[in-house]
């Protein structure tokens, strides 16, 4: 073959690949850092920035666009001040922050971006979500229907939650509020819900305190950890709440039922606050920014509980919110309470009392938990919820000194038994059906035949007769049935039987008790001589 011919012919290929190409001009815009510090930076010569575009600086960290101006744009850096400084060059993405979401984050502890903070190899996701998406339609939402267990007897049978509601947990610092949220993802372990955790401006040793929490209890095992601590950018902690958000929105939108807790939306607001002023937005009441209650509102209003056509998945949102001196009418708080369906209120005297958890009934309420009761609760926590209010009443008039007729007195203390009944330790969640046990017994007399400062080993070792014995029993009540007719016979039976094994053994001890006495005295006092 002609070696001139071959050569010609490739030429001939080559001219006719280059003609039929099309080459178009590309457009970047690339602006310069005028000024950085305090986590934000203001950008010139990015005219065309849109809002919450994510911008690239050339030290390679990010931002998100927040102030739009005639000359100029103020961004919030999604990294450290040190990274960027003036006369920097800044590109647009063209695109808006996105957070990696998958099966592949479930048992990791992530910071805002992604990047994992456990120690782990990197995540490879199976796609990423926008932190920042619109809340479900109404047309795609179905009533709360089902129950979100927390394995707290006071919440579950008073205050209860059900998937898809949002639940805040308001009170003051150290009452117990993190406890609540924890309680409920460790909860979860033999269910089919997919938990996220977001720290949010908390100190490192809390978080990692919270993340060995979950370990220990297995948790981690359905549980994503989102951490953007006390010392991350603003920025980083800003984005954190809907990083959160969209991992659970995946998870929900694939039919799973989700639990994402925000702890606390008191340090995002006050994050918020932070980069307003610095970005020199106009401030509004107690200097927060006039579109504050938005800030929380388009987060919070992305839970709910999906209709089938929908993958009938659900996101179940628990905020919390710290309180000053026990003062929920301040600006964040109630705007929260406006927005949430409901909140469940820490009381530090209870809190100091040794009453834990220290939620004070008569202020919490839950707007929409009440539907997806199981009937056996229902039934039992309405009796109790009235015999508990009534009771706090009583005790109060009672301190007076006044005489009381011996109606009253039974009522105390049945009152009395209940309210050491619906005391927990930290960490312990108590499964649904023995749960409603729990609150038969406590309607009943059965307890007034013990010290109310014997209830609480009453109610170990009556759990586990009822593990023992019951099992049918509670397998019944968790498939939504009642507990009537011989059923509550059996429940009393096995309850005296527990009151009588106490018995015996306080007689047995104090028997042992005076016979050493007795012995002892009859030795007589002894001599060194």
């Amino acid at each position: 073959m002609d070696p001139r011919a071959t050569a010609e012919a490739a030429l001939d290929r080559l001219r006719a690949a280059v003609a039929s190409m099309e080459v178009a001009p590309s457009v970047r815009e690339i602006g310069r850092v005028i000024s950085a510090g305090d986590g934000i930076a203001r950008i010139a010569g990015l005219p065309g920035t849109q809002a919450q575009e994510l911008l690239r600086f050339e030290s390679g960290i990010m931002g998100i666009a927040f102030n739009l101006d005639e000359t100029e744009v103020g961004c919030v850096l999604l990294g450290e001040n040190t990274d960027v400084s003036a006369g920097d060059t800044v590109e647009r993405s063209g695109t808006v922050v996105r957070t990696p979401v998958g099966k592949e984050l479930i048992g990791r502890v992530i910071d805002p971006l992604g990047a994992p903070l456990d120690g782990g190899p990197a995540i490879a996701p199976e796609t990423h979500f926008p932190v920042e998406r619109p809340a479900p339609p109404i047309l795609a939402r179905s009533p709360v229907t089902h129950p979100m267990a927390t394995g707290i007897k006071s919440i579950d049978g008073m205050i209860p939650i059900g998937r898809g509601q949002r639940e805040l947990i308001i009170g003051d610092r150290s009452t117990g509020k993190t406890t609540i949220a924890l309680n409920t993802i460790l909860n979860q372990t033999d269910g089919d819900v997919i938990c996220v955790y977001v720290a949010i401006g908390q100190r490192a040793s809390t978080a990692a305190r919270v993340v060995e929490v979950l370990r220990e209890g297995g948790a981690m095992a359905y549980t994503v950890v989102v951490v953007a601590d006390a010392d991350s950018p603003p920025g980083m902690q800003f984005i954190a709440p809907y990083v959160g958000c969209a991992i659970s929105e995946f998870f929900a939108e694939q039919g799973h039922s989700t639990l994402v807790v925000y702890d606390d939306l008191s340090k995002h607001a006050e994050t918020y606050r932070e980069i307003s002023l610095l970005l020199r937005r106009p401030p509004g009441r107690e200097a927060y920014p006039g579109d504050i209650f938005y800030l929380h509102s388009r987060l919070l209003e992305r839970a709910a509980q999906w209709d089938d056509a929908h993958g009938g998945g659900s996101q179940t949102a628990l905020p919390i919110v710290e309180t000053q001196a026990q003062n929920i009418s301040a600006y964040i708080p109630t705007n929260l309470i406006s927005i949430t369906d409901g909140q469940i209120c820490m009381d530090p005297d209870l809190f100091q009392s040794g009453f834990l958890p220290a939620v004070d009934i008569g202020l919490s309420v839950s707007r929409v938990g009440g539907k997806t009761q199981i009937p056996a609760m229902k039934k039992r926590a309405q009796a109790a919820r009235l015999a508990f209010t009534q009771f706090i009443e009583l005790e109060a008039f009672a301190k007076f000194g006044t005489a009381l007729d011996p109606g009253t007195e039974r009522q105390l203390a049945k009152g009395r038994r209940l309210r050491e009944l619906l005391k927990q330790a930290a960490v312990d969640p108590v499964p649904l059906a023995e749960q409603v046990l729990i609150l038969q017994v406590a309607d009943s007399d059965t307890l007034l035949d013990i010290d109310a400062n014997d209830v609480r080993p009453f109610e170990e070792r009556f759990r586990a007769a009822c593990r023992d014995r019951l099992g049918d029993l509670l397998e019944q009540i968790a498939q939504g049935g009642d507990v009537e007719g011989d059923a509550v016979s059996r429940v009393e039976s096995v309850a005296q039987k527990v009151v009588q094994s106490m018995e015996r053994a306080q007689s047995s001890s104090e028997g042992v008790g005076e016979g050493a006495k007795a012995a002892a005295n009859a030795e007589g006092p002894h001599s060194d001589g």
